[in-house]
């Protein structure tokens, strides 16, 4: 049983740190991009480090954020990502007979925070690429709940390097985007390797979305934090791809949903994840 609740302190590993939106375009000066989102995820599977699936006790995770671009140039834009409600649960375990094997937890809490300054280097016909720097704030809480097992984010302050390029196509009613980034951990975490490629479509007023996205531990961080915090989104690996449809009935406003599926992965959940939003664009 106790296996099983050092394999939930992984449950954040299968949520993405920050929105990807913008690709390779900057917000133009003055413009502003606002999301109010939610994130959830109840899984009884996960991804073993070997990559095999295994059983587990439910666990969830639902998050409820603000994501926001600004934009400070043409050229410069600032973002922000901050779950300002972050609730992480564990089922209670119970035998047929109704005896109780293990009780249930949960943890209220606010989620860590993403920082980043995107800056557009390269605009040559419909291409365009951009370089940003996000700095992840740990203000969620690595040990809590009853069990101390329950998370909302993982105590350590990284460093992410990204370069995204995107190709507009159809009169901007299609687009393409390529992602490479290098995430700097610290607290002995292993830095990581980030990959991703999204495709979007226009239908009228609705936007169809397909994002394949990926993370490979370098795998140089040190394993006695497991002694401290079990394997929480440490050396995590997987290939995940998400489907999305937005919705906007003005060019102002628009609702999102999604799902997101790890189709292989390390040390993550592996159940499917959901999402939806409300955004405005002003």
């Amino acid at each position: 049983m106790m296996k099983n609740l050092y394999i939930l302190l992984s449950l954040l590993i299968s949520v993405p740190s920050i929105s990807w939106a913008g690709g390779g375009w900057p917000q133009k000066k003055g413009k502003l991009y606002l999301k109010l989102g939610q994130y959830s995820i109840l899984a009884k599977h996960y991804y073993s480090p070997a990559g095999h699936v295994l059983d587990i006790t439910t666990t969830g995770y639902h998050a409820t954020s603000l994501y926001g671009e600004w934009g400070i140039t043409d050229k410069f834009t600032a973002i922000a990502y901050f779950p300002f409600f972050v609730r992480s649960t564990l089922n209670k375990v119970e035998r047929p007979d109704g005896q109780l094997v293990q009780k249930g937890d949960e943890l209220n809490s606010i989620g860590d925070a993403d920082i980043t300054l995107k800056y557009g280097i390269l605009k040559a016909g419909p291409y365009v690429g951009a370089l940003s720097l996000t700095l992840g704030v740990p203000l969620g809480e690595p040990s809590g709940g009853r069990t101390e097992l329950l998370q909302s984010g993982d105590g350590e302050f990284n460093q992410m390097l990204t370069f995204e390029l995107s190709r507009s196509f159809g009169k901007g009613h299609q687009y393409v985007s390529l992602l490479l980034g290098f995430n700097n951990r610290t607290e002995n975490f292993s830095d990581e390797f980030r990959y991703g490629a999204e495709f979007g479509a226009k239908v009228k007023r609705f936007w169809l979305i397909a994002r394949l996205y990926g993370i490979e531990s370098f795998e140089n961080g040190n394993e006695a934090i497991i002694a401290n915090n079990g394997i929480f989104s440490n050396n995590l690996e997987y290939l995940s791809l998400s489907p999305e449809i937005a919705y906007e009935w003005s060019e102002q406003m628009g609702v999102s949903v999604g799902a997101g599926f790890a189709l292989q992965g390390k040390r993550i959940l592996a159940d499917p994840s959901f999402s939806m939003g409300i955004y405005l664009k002003i």
